[in-house]
């Protein structure tokens, strides 16, 4: 896959996060900055529930479980 796509899907998996964690995007730097992280964590993940996610949406799909839990995970170490 090539570099452009990892920027597409990271872009998308973290407003796709945002979207469904508060309700809105977080704009397209720290979008895209969730979105990586959250490819690592889905990956991790994943990984240990031992899925298999092939492909553009099979990616796509593992970064946005990754960039939810990871908001999930800030959401708890931020004060309201």
């Amino acid at each position: 896959m090539s570099w452009i796509w990892w920027i597409v899907i990271g872009a998308l998996s973290g407003w796709i996060a945002g979207k469904l964690m508060r309700g809105g995007g977080f704009g397209f730097v720290v979008n895209f900055i969730v979105g990586i992280i959250g490819a690592v964590v889905g990956g991790w993940i994943f990984g240990i529930l031992q899925i298999s996610a092939d492909g553009k949406i099979g990616s796509l799909i593992t970064s946005v479980v990754g960039a939810v839990a990871f908001l999930w995970i800030v959401s708890l170490f931020r004060k309201k």
